[in-house]
């Protein structure tokens, strides 16, 4: 989800629930400690130069059961932030802790933020040295030929 998706949910909703991966939801009481512009220059395995940049939110629950963030309040953190810290319209990332720092994509459901997984992945699959994947056979099954030659066509 990109930076003016979130905006618009928002002013559309009444309440904020972030949703995990496992279907559990973060508690109510969770705060967005930061909102942030993360930029990343790096180079893959196959030697290329890459930049990349996510707008990162990171979500704490403290035990102030108080105080619940309003879809407004986090409208107006997010528009300080877009205006203080130049926020580019950009992919958000969720940072929420569980048993280590987890990072998410996000999404919306039309009813709750679901913090999605995200995978790692080698950007460089062409040019890094790693043989592509075999098709993988099982022994003693029959395979059919698919050839336009045939013994009596002549062509072979």
């Amino acid at each position: 989800m990109k930076l003016s998706e979130i905006k618009i949910h928002l002013k559309q909703s009444q309440s904020i629930a972030f949703q995990l991966p496992d279907g559990s939801l973060v508690p109510s009481h969770f705060h967005v400690t930061e909102v942030g512009k993360v930029h990343k220059d790096f180079i893959d395995c196959g030697g290329t130069v890459r930049s990349e940049t996510v707008v990162n939110f990171q979500l704490w629950e403290a035990n102030d059961y108080d105080h619940r963030l309003h879809p407004e309040k986090l409208l107006n953190i997010i528009e300080l932030s877009e205006r203080i810290l130049n926020l580019p319209n950009a992919d958000i990332e969720v940072e929420y802790q569980a048993q280590t720092i987890g990072k998410f994509g996000l999404e919306f459901d039309g009813k709750n933020f679901l913090l999605t997984t995200k995978m790692t992945d080698c950007l460089a699959k062409d040019n890094c040295g790693i043989p592509p994947e075999k098709l993988k056979v099982k022994i003693g099954e029959k395979q059919t030929a698919t050839s336009c030659c045939t013994p009596e066509s002549g062509c072979c």
